[in-house]
């Protein structure tokens, strides 16, 4: 995934702390937001990988019955 630049304000002071400390306001910003959205489970993502290529899957599926699975024509087995 792609970076974009995001303006926020902050306060000065807190802001400086914060560099002075070594943190990395990007990093913390990150991990806050992450923290608040619904956790995604690996079925989750499964389901939505599927979702979005449903298109592709469902074409391929059609040319495998139309044409049959490249290089069958080749087994020995």
């Amino acid at each position: 995934m792609g970076k974009i630049e995001l303006k926020i304000e902050i306060d000065a002071d807190l802001l400086a702390e914060a560099r002075a400390a070594g943190l990395s306001i990007v990093e913390i910003t990150e991990a806050a937001v992450r923290a608040k959205l619904p956790a995604k489970t690996d079925k989750d993502k499964a389901q939505r990988w599927a979702e979005d290529n449903a298109e592709a899957i469902k074409a391929n599926r059609e040319r495998i019955a139309e044409y049959g699975i490249f290089g069958e024509d080749l087994r020995s087995w």
